[in-house]
């Protein structure tokens, strides 16, 4: 799903190649705007009222989600330091 050209047509996966290059750039602030952006696309059309998710997230979305908690650490770390 999300190891497509740059011209893909779905809207997750140009948000995902987004996410991708603000944690590549180190832009929390960012990536942090995206990631809910990412999951509401991927699931926006899905079930009604009481639609329980049961997909499981691509293993290349785990791992960029896994980036992202590691670089909010890291800015949590660089900040106590600088204190």
């Amino acid at each position: 799903m999300l190891k497509k050209s740059q011209t893909s047509y779905r809207l997750s996966d140009r948000i995902f190649a987004a996410l991708d290059m603000a944690i590549q750039q180190e832009d929390v602030a960012i990536a942090e705007l995206l990631l809910p952006a990412l999951e509401r696309s991927m699931t926006r059309n899905a079930g009604g009222g009481e639609f329980v998710e049961r997909r499981n997230y691509p293993d290349e979305l785990v791992e960029v989600i896994d980036r992202l908690e590691k670089l909010k650490k890291a800015d949590v770390l660089a900040a106590r330091a600088s204190l």
